[in-house]
C-alpha cells in the first residue's frame, strides 16, 4: 500500500496521529523502530542539519525534496513533509507538489508567508494575501497526481493579524481544497482549542520546542480536537545537547570516558541502521 493511502487510513481511523519530527534519516530509522505510525520533516531542523544556518528560507525546493526522499525511503512510513510557501508562484507549487509526490511523500504543508519567509515562531514574517495563498492550494490540488497525497495549509497569521483572522483565513483554504489546516502558534491553550471547533475539517497541532505554543501531553491535544500533532525539533535540539556534552568532556578534560557511559552502542547503532537485512542481502547475491 502507497505511504500516501496509509496516511488517509490514519486519518479516517479514530484517535490522534502523532508524527515525530526528524531532519535525516538515521532519526527516521529510530522513530520507525520505536512504532511510530507516522513521522515529520522538520523544515528548520533539515535548514539545521543540511546547512547549519537558521530556517530563514535559505534551503532551495530540490534540496528539501532530497531530504524528505532520504528520510521516506528510510522510514518506510508516511511522511508529512515542510514545504515552506511552495517556492514561488502557483506554478512553482505545481513543480513543487509533484517532486513530493515522486519523492515518496504522503503530504505536505504549505504556508501563506511571503519571501523571504522565516521560522513560524520567528518575529518579522509578512503574508501574502489570502486570496493569493488560496490560488497556492488550488494549483497544489490541481497538480497532484495521486488523490490520496495530503495538502496541509499552513497559516502564520496569528503572530501577524491575530487569531480571529487567521481563522477566516484558514475557513477560506478549505474551501480552496485542503484537506487539514495547520494554524501555527496559538498563544495558549484556550486559543488553541478554538481552532479545530472553527474548521470543517481535521487540524494539525505544531508542538514546537520554542515559541507561543503552549506545552501539551498528546492526550490533551487530541482531547481538543486535533488530528494530527507534530513534534517538529525535538530530535535535532536533543542532538546537540548530546554532542555539546560529549565535545565539551573532549576538550576538558582530554577523554570522553564519562560520555561513553551513556551512548548507543555500535551494535545498537548498526540494528537501527538495518544491518541485519543489508547483511542477509549480501548472503543472497554473493556469487560462490
Amino acid at each position: 500500500m502507497r505511504t500516501t493511502t496509509q496516511f488517509r487510513e490514519l486519518m479516517r481511523d479514530p484517535g490522534m496521529i502523532i508524527a515525530p519530527g526528524v531532519a535525516e534519516a538515521m532519526s527516521a530509522r529510530v522513530v520507525r523502530s520505536l512504532g511510530f505510525r507516522a513521522i515529520y520533516m522538520t523544515g528548520s531542523g533539515t535548514s539545521a542539519i543540511r546547512l547549519g544556518m537558521p530556517d530563514m528560507g535559505l534551503l532551495t525546493m530540490v534540496e528539501m525534496v532530497d531530504n524528505a526522499q532520504r528520510i521516506a525511503e528510510a522510514s518506510g512510513l508516511p511522511l508529512i513533509a515542510d514545504a515552506d510557501e511552495g517556492y514561488g508562484s502557483p506554478l512553482n507549487v505545481r513543480r513543487t507538489v509533484r517532486a513530493y509526490e515522486r519523492a515518496g511523500v504522503a503530504g505536505v504543508h504549505l504556508e501563506d508567508q511571503q519571501l523571504p519567509k522565516r521560522c513560524g515562531h520567528l518575529a518579522g514574517k509578512t503574508l501574502v494575501s489570502d486570496k493569493d495563498m488560496c490560488a497556492k492550494i488550488r494549483a497544489a490540488c490541481d497538480a497532484r497526481t495521486d488523490p490520496d497525497f495530503v495538502l496541509i495549509a499552513r497559516t502564520d497569521a496569528v503572530s501577524v493579524e491575530g487569531l480571529d483572522r487567521a481563522l477566516e483565513r484558514a475557513q477560506q483554504y478549505e474551501e480552496a481544497g485542503a484537506d487539514m489546516i495547520f494554524i501555527e502558534a496559538p498563544p495558549s491553550k484556550e486559543d488553541a482549542a478554538r481552532i479545530p471547533k472553527a474548521l470543517k475539517g481535521p487540524a494539525l497541532y505544531c508542538q514546537a520546542a520554542v515559541g507561543s505554543a503552549p506545552l501539551m501531553t498528546a492526550a490533551e491535544i487530541a482531547q481538543l480536537g486535533y488530528k494530527l500533532a507534530i513534534y517538529p525539533n525535538y530530535v535535532v535540539l536533543a542532538m546537540l545537547t548530546a554532542a555539546t556534552k560529549l565535545l565539551t568532556e573532549l576538550k576538558e578534560t582530554g577523554s570522553v570516558a564519562e560520555s561513553v557511559k551513556e551512548m548507543a552502542t555500535f551494535g545498537k547503532l548498526f540494528d537501527v541502521l538495518g544491518m541485519k537485512e543489508v547483511e542477509a542481502l549480501s548472503q543472497r547475491y554473493a556469487v560462490k
